[in-house]
């Protein structure tokens, strides 16, 4: 353990290092020029529009500049990973100061003309986010994104044995579910194989408009909530800078030295031990701390109104250009400058070197670490399937048999996170090598569960998103599972990290990571004993509005094709892959080679299941239920209108319908042309909402001949076929379609549309008798012509 007080002179210095990450994060917020002040301020050295966030910097440069020391003397390997909000102006300049950012951006250099450049890109047209994001080096979190900051440090933890994650959390931040939800991951931490989480709950008491429940509450009430939850607060707080230094420096190595000594006794006894209560620190600052105490006879400093721009006015009201200029001067930027504009030498010696850097460590680049999973050969769990439509299986239950083999073959490199659904979905196999982790005391009645278990179960989808985002962020890989419903919960994650992706697509210093695989199971069609509230498609809409260089939707219909893109995805970088496919037994239709060439072309014409020759119609079907309920129509007219000629068309990537200019994997028109026809009548039965499909055909040549059935918001808690039938999406409802819509109606056509409507009558009342479907339903299959 170190155990020593800090120096007059090494406080001072750290100061000069905290007054310099102050005056450039002030800088970057109003100045366009004169960057160090060498002349007098004047209107014109302000940017006309003034945007970004100065009330929570201080704390967090306050932060950075002490963790520096810690990286320093002690080697230490660490993260930053700041949640407050737009904390963007003060993670930049500590990553500007450390030199990182000239080396991955060599415009930006380390002199007056390269801080100049610096200011001037903060937040305005074709420069960077006044929020902590992607350009940021040493960032995996983006900024303003409330409520993950601890999820996605827990997730850089795990099976990173050497690392620190370090999370601030706002107090703002900490008012939300899913942050509130986060301090629980502590639970799952093993300090065996996994690395450490330091969280620093940052107080300082406002909001942007109002004030915090934390910030309000006393140290007593935190202490009793952090040590519910599995920590040992420790508390810093004050006004008084060299205080401040002093007490934070004392805290901070009392709770490196005890993460070292809880993993070091866990690590030689080989299992966590039980007394590992973690440390967290609880910070409070002021708000604005160090800027203007008071504007036009209002205070501001430790107000909400330092929350974003404390000084409004300072290009038209001289009174506000003159306190700016003797706030930015109180920092001594002539004395923390040299005359070139670098930071003096002896300050630029207290950041770490190389990798150590916060914004250089690779962890928070995780490409650079990712090593490729070794995965299983797809054929080993493969169905056979001699005739299509004919046997029925688990198809999840094939990818667990997978994912089994893939725990087995990458032990420290791949996990799944599932909210106590695993055995649900059907992907139980993995229990046969792995055990639910939690780190707490088991007992005889639990079944796979250890500390050192690495399937990741929580009854959070915020946090196994979460987790699985920090996971892969920092290079390694893996799959969340959940139920479709409960999908929505994390909409605005995916929609982040899709986002994040994307933005990454345009960096080039920030190497591909492995991407975000999501499976829905239990899906809206086959959740008829959860009834209405279980059955909601729409995570689905949320991922095809996303970036074509990120977003993937795949639809397979039996498992062979499931395997075929799991395969897939867990090879792929820099997506967000959605896999939807029901849990329940269902009809197999292809063989594995089948099944992979279809995967790899998006789309198909099933010729089995198709007439010869051109069309009257099309069917096309995307989704395991709109699949079979497809070749039931098809098989119904084939035996009562067996003149009418039916094309058969399944969609797989639901993203090969786009246009190739709006997404990579878009059919060509050719090909689209090709499989639907130029001019027939499609007939489309679709997993989701119609919308969705009307969305992505809707560039496409006479779009206006494709009638989309799919889930139109009616639903109970009722019987596998009668969730179709309400629904309109049905077999029959698709044969009516057809029959109204083909080109060459059958003899005998408004016949066969009142024998649908006979059956679907007849349907009503068999289920409110039987509480089944009827036997010709519920043991329909395939027969061959």
């Amino acid at each position: 353990m170190i155990e020593r007080t800090l120096s007059t002179d090494e406080i001072t210095a750290l100061d000069a290092y905290w007054r310099a990450a102050n005056y450039l994060t002030v800088g970057q917020i109003y100045l366009q020029d004169n960057p160090l002040l060498r002349e007098p301020l004047r209107p014109a050295h302000i940017k006309p529009r003034l945007l970004g966030h100065w009330g929570t910097s201080p704390g967090l440069n306050l932060i950075y500049a002490h963790l520096n020391r810690i990286i320093r003397e002690r080697d230490a390997d660490v993260i930053y990973l700041a949640g407050p909000g737009h904390g963007g102006p003060a993670l930049l300049a500590n990553v500007y100061l450390e030199g990182t950012y000239s080396e991955v951006y060599p415009n930006i250099t380390q002199n007056l003309m390269g801080l100049r450049a610096f200011f001037r890109q903060f937040s305005t047209p074709g420069g960077v986010p006044s929020h902590v994001s992607p350009p940021t080096p040493g960032s995996i979190h983006e900024g303003g994104e409330l409520g993950y900051v601890l999820t996605h440090a827990f997730g850089a933890a795990f099976d990173n044995p050497n690392l620190l994650a370090v999370a601030v959390v706002g107090d703002g931040e900490a008012e939300t579910g899913p942050l509130e939800g986060s301090w629980k991951g502590v639970r799952f931490l093993n300090p065996v194989h996994d690395g450490a989480v330091l969280p620093i709950l940052h107080l300082n008491e406002y909001k942007i408009g109002g004030p915090t429940v934390l910030g309000r509450a006393s140290d007593e009430s935190i202490g009793r909530l952090l040590a519910g939850h599995g920590y040992d607060p420790h508390f810093v707080a004050g006004t008084d800078p060299m205080r401040v230094h002093a007490t934070l420096a004392r805290t901070l190595d009392a709770c490196v030295d005890v993460i070292d000594l809880i993993q070091n006794n866990a690590r030689t006894a080989g299992h966590a031990t039980e007394c590992r209560r973690w440390p967290a620190i609880v910070l409070r600052t002021p708000k604005g701390w160090t800027g203007p105490k008071e504007v036009d006879g209002k205070p501001i400093e430790g107000t909400f109104r330092a929350h974003q721009v404390p000084l409004a006015e300072v290009r038209t009201n001289p009174k506000h250009l003159a306190m700016l200029e003797s706030w930015m001067r109180s920092y001594r930027p002539e004395w923390l400058f040299d005359q070139e504009g670098r930071l003096r030498a002896d300050l630029a010696a207290l950041a770490p070197k190389g990798d150590r850097r916060m914004g250089a460590n690779p962890h928070a680049n995780g490409g650079r670490l990712s090593v490729p999973l070794d995965l299983p050969n797809p054929r080993t769990y493969s169905i056979p399937v001699a005739s299509p439509g004919t046997e029925r299986h688990e198809s999840t239950q094939r990818l667990g048999q997978l994912l089994r083999d893939t725990y087995r073959k990458n032990p420290s490199n791949f996990r799944l996170f599932c909210p106590d659904e695993t055995n649900s979905n059907r992907l139980g196999a993995v229990f046969e090598v792995e055990s639910r982790c939690l780190v707490e005391r088991t007992i005889p009645t639990d079944e796979r569960v250890s500390p050192e278990g690495r399937v990741m179960e929580v009854l959070s989808e915020h946090n196994c998103e979460g987790w699985l985002e920090g996971y892969l962020l920092t290079g390694r890989h893996g799959l969340f599972a959940t139920y479709e419903a409960f999908a929505l919960i994390v909409a605005s994650m995916a929609t982040q990290h899709a986002k994040w992706l994307d933005s990454c697509e345009e960096l080039p210093w920030r190497v591909p990571v492995p991407s975000l695989n999501i499976l829905l199971t239990s899906t809206c069609w086959r959740n008829d004993h959860n009834g209405f509230s279980h059955q909601g498609p729409g995570f689905m809409d949320t991922i095809i509005s996303k970036k074509g260089t990120v977003a993937r939707v795949y639809l397979p219909p039996d498992a062979n094709c499931l395997l075929s893109v799991a395969d897939h995805c867990l090879r792929s970088k820099n997506h967000v892959n959605l896999i939807i496919i029901d849990k329940q037994p269902q009809l197999q239709w292809l063989d594995l080679d089948e099944a992979r060439e279809h995967c790899e072309r998006g789309a198909s014409v099933w010729q089995w299941a198709s007439s010869v020759g051109q069309p009257d119609i099309v069917l096309a079907c995307a989704g395991d239920i709109a699949t079979m309920e497809t070749l039931a129509a098809v098989a119904w007219l084939r035996a009562r209108a067996p003149e009418m000629r039916v094309r058969v068309v399944n969609v797989v990537d639901l993203m090969s319908l786009f246009s190739p200019d709006e997404h990579p994997h878009g059919m060509t028109e050719e090909r689209f042309v090709d499989i639907f026809t130029p001019d027939i009548d499609v007939v489309f039965a679709f997993h989701g909402y119609p919308g969705a499909v009307h969305q992505l055909l809707h560039r496409r040549t006479h779009a206006s001949r494709f009638h989309v059935r799919g889930y139109r918001e009616e639903g109970t808690t009722t019987t596998p076929f009668d969730m179709v039938v309400l629904n309109d999406t049905s077999r029959f409802h698709l044969v009516m379609e057809a029959l109204r819509r083909t080109r060459h109606p059958p003899p005998g056509a408004d016949r066969l549309i009142d024998e649908c409507r006979a059956i679907l009558k007849h349907h009503a009342n068999y289920v409110r008798e039987h509480f089944e479907d009827m036997p010709e339903i519920r043991d329909w299959v395939w027969k061959a012509a």
